[in-house]
């Protein structure tokens, strides 16, 4: 879930795999008869405590398996969401979090689909609310 407040991004800092101990935005698996939306929302709260609102799709990758026998595939869909106001506090599987403008993200360990959507956002995109 990419929320901006002030030119700076909200970032997790992950505890567990996959993307462990790399910066991202909040957000993780969809629970089974879960549609996307309600998932980015819900794991926002869950590592951040930030309920927001106005979620919408901003962009999808297909990072592909994450196993050599090809046991599971992943498909990344990033949100936007409005800023909820109040402050994040790390939580589940978020060690730390933070507020990050897009130089300080490109200097940080991200997957490489987060620099792809910071690259998106500062080509004007989209932008969070």
């Amino acid at each position: 879930m990419a929320i901006e407040r002030g030119g700076r991004f909200l970032l997790v800092l992950r505890a567990n795999p996959p993307a462990q101990h790399m910066y991202a935005f909040p957000g993780g698996r969809v629970d089974p008869d879960e549609a996307l939306e309600d998932a980015a929302l819900r794991e926002l709260e869950e590592e951040t405590g930030l309920r927001a609102t106005n979620a919408r799709p901003f962009a999808s990758f297909d990072l592909g398996a994450d196993d050599p026998g090809g046991g599971s595939h992943f498909f990344l869909t990033v949100f936007l969401a409005d800023d909820p106001g109040g402050e994040p506090v790390a939580q589940d599987d978020a060690r730390e979090v933070g507020w990050f403008t897009s130089d300080e993200i490109r200097a940080l360990s991200t997957p490489p689909s987060m620099i792809a959507c910071i690259d998106m956002l500062a080509e004007g995109r989209d932008r969070p609310r």
